[in-house]
């Protein structure tokens, strides 16, 4: 029974010591110094992506990106068939 605690006690000093030096790292290089700013960043609106989002819905509604209506154009491919001539 000795014998176990001769090996486990050091062991698990070692593995103590490991652990914080492992968490004294994280301090140093800046792991835990901002855990809120990312998730905040996600709900904030962005001028660039509502300019673009905006662009998006304007060519739904037309119909495309040249301005030609969705009904008038005509894609080749399978459903080449389907277009009005």
């Amino acid at each position: 029974m000795m014998e176990t605690l001769y090996l486990l006690i050091p062991i698990s000093v070692a593995l103590v010591f490991l652990i914080a030096i492992a968490f004294w790292w994280s301090l140093r290089n800046g792991q835990f110094d901002d855990l809120e700013g990312p998730a905040y960043r996600i709900l904030m609106d962005d001028d660039r992506s509502s300019d673009l989002s905006s662009q998006a819905s304007e060519n739904v509604t037309k119909g495309g990106p040249d301005g030609v209506p969705a009904s008038d154009s005509c894609r080749p491919g399978p459903a080449a068939n389907l277009c009005d001539s």
